[in-house]
Order: C-alpha cells, then sequence, then structure tokens
C-alpha cells in the first residue's frame, strides 16, 4: 500500500526555507524532496494561498516564507494537504447485512475515530518550529 507523503514533504519544504533564509526555487525544492519541480510548485501553491509562503520570479525569485514557523501549527498543514483519514486502515462493506460485520465495523470506527481525534489534537499543539529546532538538535 503506497503511503501519502504529502505532510511530511511539505514539512520538510517549510524547513528548508526556513534555514536557508533566502528564496529558493520549485527546482532546488525538487531536488531536495526528490519530486518533480511541477509537483513542488502545485504544492508551494496552497502554501501561498494560505499565507504561509510568498513567490517572486526572476533572477533571485522563488519561494520564502511569509509566516514564522511558530505561528503555523502541523495541524494547519495537515488541513491544507486534505487528508480524509490519517489511517489507511479501511472498514470493508462488501455484506452491509452481516450482523458480524456491522459489529466489527462498529467497534474499529469507534477506535480509529478517537485515534485521529486524538492525533488531530496533537497536531494542533505541534509548530513547525518545534520540528525545526528539533532538527537541529540532531
Amino acid at each position: 500500500m503506497r503511503k501519502d507523503s504529502r505532510l511530511s514533504r511539505i514539512l520538510h519544504a517549510l524547513i528548508h526555507l526556513k534555514f536557508l533564509e533566502r528564496s529558493v526555487t520549485s527546482e532546488e525544492l525538487g531536488k531536495m524532496l526528490n519530486t518533480n519541480p511541477v509537483v513542488v510548485r502545485r504544492t508551494m501553491a496552497l502554501l501561498k494561498q494560505a499565507g504561509y509562503v510568498t513567490s517572486a520570479k526572476g533572477h533571485s525569485g522563488g519561494w520564502t516564507l511569509n509566516k514564522s514557523l511558530a505561528d503555523i501549527t502541523l495541524y494547519d498543514i495537515y488541513k491544507i494537504v486534505g487528508e480524509s483519514s490519517v489511517f489507511t486502515i479501511g472498514l470493508t462493506d462488501e455484506h452491509n447485512n452481516c450482523p458480524i460485520e456491522m459489529a466489527v465495523n462498529a467497534s474499529l470506527s469507534g477506535v480509529l475515530n478517537e485515534a485521529e481525534a486524538l492525533m488531530l489534537s496533537r497536531f494542533k499543539e505541534i509548530s513547525i518550529q518545534s520540528l525545526a529546532e528539533n532538527f537541529k538538535e540532531k
């Protein structure tokens, strides 16, 4: 099963922008993230819409931070990514009338919903700045 790495890639890009302290092109970020510059531009456009980065064209153009990483949380970025669920575990719905399937789904969905709510609550408490500081320590 393929993992969705958009959240970690965006965090990676934001922290690079902080430490480079200059405009960074989509091509440079693409090399850092091991992805196509078109993917970088599409992703960075979402961050720009949210006001977290700015962009400039031309010789010294590229992407720069527009907001302090201390003011951006993991939850903020999670919302931008637009993920529908933090878990890839799915419930079966092939036998909708089966009482066993209904009981299993009810139990699993409750646990998964609780775990997701806890995780998203924690995401709201973690600034991107704290991730950047953690990187510096290592």
